[in-house]
């Protein structure tokens, strides 16, 4: 039987988008990491479609993070 690889990490959310992501959870009876997993699984095509920063040219505008995040 596989066993499944428990690593720790810290993630960050906007206070509202944690809040909708608990909310999902307790609707669900689920756990918040369930809920991250099940969307990273389901999004993560779309987000690979997505540039890298650098693919994004110098005069673009970056987002609100900046290219130093």
């Amino acid at each position: 039987m596989a066993t499944s690889d428990k690593r720790k990490q810290s993630l960050y959310f906007p206070e509202e988008m944690l809040k909708e992501i608990q909310h999902e959870a307790t609707r669900q009876d689920r756990s918040l990491s369930w809920i991250v997993q099940k969307a990273w699984k389901l999004a993560r095509r779309e987000i690979m479609k997505f540039p890298s920063v650098n693919d994004i040219e110098d005069d673009m505008e970056d987002d609100h993070r900046g290219k130093a995040e």
